[in-house]
């Protein structure tokens, strides 16, 4: 009942951006967090960034500087804009949401279907 939709992957050269997008929908009463995971073949799901409600961020320090993350809690989206991409951003992004669907019911993790960026000339 709570679904997670990304876009905005994609291929791009090195040194180059690209800008993800990620919806939720469904019966949402509260997302305590947002944030983006990556997966590249052969290795174990990563955390790239986080934020919270309030704003506060979490990166790997494998991005920051380059990679941005931001929300727009009104419409349930988070965005990770992702600058001066290297071959080794190549992965599957992943978005995550840490919500509640109900006042009474704990916060729990629901997760989009990943979105393919690819850094490669």
């Amino acid at each position: 009942q709570v679904q997670l939709v990304e876009s905005g992957g994609g291929l791009v050269q090195p040194g180059g951006s690209l800008r993800l997008s990620c919806a939720a929908s469904g019966i949402i009463f509260r997302i305590n967090a947002m944030g983006w995971y990556r997966q590249a073949p052969g290795t174990e799901r990563e955390l790239v960034a986080a934020i919270t409600s309030g704003g506060s961020t979490n990166y790997a320090d494998s991005v920051k500087g380059r990679f941005t993350i931001s929300r727009d809690n009104a419409k349930n989206m988070v965005y990770l804009q992702m600058n001066s991409l290297k071959p080794e951003d190549t992965a599957v992004y992943y978005c995550n949401a840490v919500l509640k669907t109900n006042y009474f019911y704990e916060a729990k993790d629901y997760w989009g279907q990943g979105t393919q960026v690819t850094v490669s000339s």
